[in-house]
Order: structure tokens, then C-alpha cells, then sequence
């Protein structure tokens, strides 16, 4: 059982020993597998090629990462929802409705893009939902309502974590001449990082409706006070 500090992390490194059936794994058994004609294990690469002329151990390690952010993403896209659906008060329920829902669209497409990737590399993508939380380096906040500060800044513990792990993806595609993933996720590690700003700056320490009373009641409630830490060394 791996330890989950109280940010939602659930690792630092990438599961790259996660390949193949894992009778032990949500979603790699199910009573109508015999009735399908296996063509590829989860989380394998093709031997035989995928049509990109990269090494079949570059193909294996890069969708096996990337298939780990494309996780990452689901969990951080089934969190923004929940938080879309909870948005109140006077400047979350118009304005916040409607930068989630951007993050949401963006999300969406993020997912798209690098699973995408992860097919044309020759890897089978995780798709089951239960197995994709598993595999993510992030993990979704625990059921149940809490204020929209708290539901912003476990938003933006997921992007920062994202973040640093996309850049650790690209240095290696370029130790391993994968520009293909380089060029997908550096658009996608730019829009994040605009999500990360856009929610910084929401939990800044000054609001229409709150003015500086919280800075005199010495809570100190602001985007700083809560450490951020992406566990990734420097």
C-alpha cells in the first residue's frame, strides 16, 4: 500500500514496473474477458512498431509516462467538476462557475492529446476509471463539501504537481530524442501552468468581498500560507 501525504501525492517517481495484466489492478479482470479476442495488454508497447521510428524501449518508457499523466488528468479533471458543481458566494458562483469550466474544456483536451500520444507510440492507454486513479501521481480530495478556498488550493496542489511532473517527462524525451513528446507535453505543461496562476491569483491576499480583514484577524488565509510542494527535487 503506497503512503498519500496530505497533499493527494501519491509518488514521486513514475510507475514504469506497472506494465502488462496485474490480477491485483481495478479493471484487469472482468467475467467477459474470455469472450474478447486479446490483441494487447494494458500498459504494453507494440513490438512490432507503431509507424515512429524510436526505439521499442523509448516507445515502452514514454507511454508508460505519459499514460501516467494522462491519469493525472482524469483525476484532476473529475476534481474541477466536482468543484464546478459546488461553486457559491458572491465571487465564485459567476466568475469562479466560469474558470473552472474553462480549466474543465482545457482538461479535456489535455487528456485527449496525450493519450492520443500514448496510442501512436504503441501503448495501450489506461481507460478504466478506477485504474487510472490508482496509477495517478495525484489523488482526488476526499468526498464531501468544504469551503471554496480549500477546494481552490487542493486544485492548484494538483497543477503544481502536474507541472513538475511533465517537466521531468520532457527532460528524458530529450535525453531520448522523443520530440513528438516533447513538442505534446510543453503545450500542455504552458496551459497548466496558466491554471496554476489563474488559481494563485484567486486565492491572493486581497478580494472584493473580504477586503483585509482576514490579514487583521491573523489568519493569514492567502494563496502562500498553505505550503505548496511538489515533492520533486530541485
Amino acid at each position: 500500500m503506497e503512503s498519500h501525504d496530505n497533499q493527494g501525492f501519491s509518488h514521486d517517481e513514475f510507475k514504469l514496473n506497472k506494465s502488462g495484466f496485474d490480477p491485483k489492478m481495478p479493471g484487469h479482470e472482468s467475467d467477459h474477458m474470455g469472450k474478447m479476442i486479446l490483441r494487447q495488454e494494458p500498459r504494453t508497447a507494440r513490438t512490432e512498431g507503431s509507424g515512429i521510428s524510436l526505439p521499442y524501449d523509448t516507445r515502452l518508457e514514454m507511454g508508460l509516462q505519459l499514460d501516467e499523466h494522462m491519469c493525472a488528468l482524469n483525476v484532476a479533471l473529475h476534481q474541477y467538476t466536482k468543484h464546478h458543481w459546488l461553486t457559491e458566494g458572491a465571487e465564485s458562483f459567476g466568475s469562479l462557475h466560469h474558470i473552472l469550466e474553462e480549466h474543465i474544456e482545457k482538461t479535456m483536451e489535455h487528456i485527449d492529446k496525450v493519450g492520443e500520444r500514448v496510442a501512436r507510440l504503441g501503448v495501450v492507454p489506461t481507460a478504466h476509471p478506477v485504474t487510472q486513479h490508482e496509477i495517478s501521481y495525484i489523488k482526488h480530495e476526499v468526498e464531501g463539501r468544504y469551503t471554496m478556498r480549500d477546494f481552490l488550493r487542493n486544485d492548484l496542489e494538483h497543477e503544481i504537481k502536474i507541472q513538475g511532473m511533465m517537466r521531468k517527462t520532457i527532460a528524458k524525451a530529450h535525453q531520448l530524442n522523443d520530440y513528438g513528446t516533447v513538442q505534446v507535453l510543453e503545450e500542455v505543461l504552458l496551459k497548466r501552468e496558466d491554471f496554476g496562476y489563474h488559481i494563485w491569483s484567486l486565492l491572493e491576499d486581497d478580494t472584493l468581498v473580504r477586503g483585509m480583514t482576514h490579514l487583521v484577524d491573523g489568519e493569514n488565509d492567502i494563496a502562500s500560507n498553505r505550503k505548496l510542494n511538489d515533492n520533486l527535487p530541485h
